[in-house]
């Protein structure tokens, strides 16, 4: 009976030792952001939209994925709130971010890369970076600030 005990521990000590966890490192970007502004520059001209105001947008990442989601808070009558979303994976390396959208209402959007730099200041993020889509003649810089949702 000692034997079967000592040998069935000697195997689930073996089986243990022999998984090894690895659990991917928490991305820095990870969490979920609100969107408080978004400037587009096109050919010198910038346009900035406040997303404090009518708009609201917040970002979920987590250690793999991103996913958008955008809503106007003053619905319209007619109940349309120009709701839109999309996202897909990413990749980060210090302050290069590249978001690669997976999922979009817009096919001509779908299966880009998008490469930003990003920067934190305490509990903002602002990613600046090209968004370039040839098929719909888009081709700007963007700036987003983001504050981290508690």
């Amino acid at each position: 009976m000692k034997s079967i005990v000592l040998t069935t521990t000697l195997v689930i000590a073996c089986l243990l030792s022999a998984c090894e966890y690895k659990a991917k490192p928490d991305s820095p970007v990870a969490g979920t952001w609100q969107l408080l502004s978004h400037t587009e520059i096109t050919k010198g001209s910038s346009v900035v939209t406040d997303y404090t105001q009518n708009l609201h947008m917040i970002k979920i990442i987590n250690d793999s994925h991103f996913a958008f989601l955008i809503h106007n808070l003053k619905t319209p009558k007619d109940s349309s709130n120009n709701f839109d979303a999309g996202g897909g994976s990413y990749t980060i390396e210090g302050d290069k971010y590249t978001e690669h959208l997976d999922y979009y209402k817009d096919k001509n959007w779908e299966g880009k890369s998008f490469d930003f730099t990003i920067t934190f200041k305490g509990d903002t993020l602002i990613q600046k970076g090209l968004e370039k889509v040839e098929k719909e003649n888009i081709n700007r810089v963007i700036i987003e600030k983001y504050v981290r949702v508690k």
